[in-house]
């Protein structure tokens, strides 16, 4: 499993602790910040979805993206934080959400899934809140199936500059909220190396100021 040292004291227990305190107003706060790049992961999981296929969402969160799918969609969902994954089933009864198919507090560093289990992955503003991002990473790559996508929206750090000055700064706040600002995209490029698994598909910048992207690999068929 390709992993890289990692100068921060993020811990599953402290990430989940994190966001089930942020769960009572994670819509308020994140719901709109989030919503394009939320918009286009789920356009491009539905254009990669082949009929018949399933996609798994790791930090599902409080479940904003889940009714954006198409309702014949089979879904399967996780998150670390147990509040999260209280308010998706809450949800999921009140909605009749009968695509998704499971929801589970799961850690993404360590998936129970077997390997090859899904046609499409993703994961929204998910990877840099884990402790060992890497290991995710390569479990992402684990369950997904050959010839399958994995598609991420994610913070990208600066790593130079005033803005890499600033998100070095504020490293210690936003690691008892239970994320990085600080994670150039040199950690994926280097991942995607390292794993040799998969291709780079899309790497765009999301409006307004670009401090987020998408990013779109595919699974070798090999």
């Amino acid at each position: 499993m390709a992993t890289q040292a990692d100068n921060t004291d993020l811990r599953n227990d402290g990430v989940a602790t994190a966001y089930d305190r942020w769960a009572p107003i994670y819509d308020l706060v994140f719901g709109r910040v989030f919503k394009e790049g939320r918009n286009d992961a789920i356009n491009a999981a539905e254009a990669a979805l082949p009929d018949g296929g399933r996609v798994l969402e790791v930090g599902v969160g409080t479940g904003l993206n889940l009714p954006l799918y198409k309702k014949s969609t089979r879904l399967v969902a996780i998150d670390l934080s147990p509040a999260m994954i209280e308010k998706v089933r809450s949800r999921k009864a009140k909605h009749g959400w009968h695509n998704v198919e499971h929801v589970e507090v799961m850690n993404a560093q360590a998936m129970t899934f077997d390997d090859n289990a899904f046609e499409v992955l993703v994961g929204n503003y998910v990877v840099t809140s884990c402790p060992d991002p890497e290991a995710a990473l390569d479990e992402f790559v684990r369950v997904t199936k050959p010839g399958g996508e994995i598609i991420i929206t994610t913070r990208i750090g600066a790593n130079k500059g005033l803005r890499g000055r600033i998100e070095k700064t504020l490293m210690p706040i936003t690691r008892r909220l239970g994320f990085r600002t600080e994670f150039p995209y040199e950690r994926y490029a280097n991942w995607a190396r390292a794993n040799g698994q998969v291709e780079l598909l899309e790497n765009r910048p999301l409006p307004p100021l670009g401090h987020f992207s998408i990013l779109r690999y595919r699974k070798s068929a090999n």
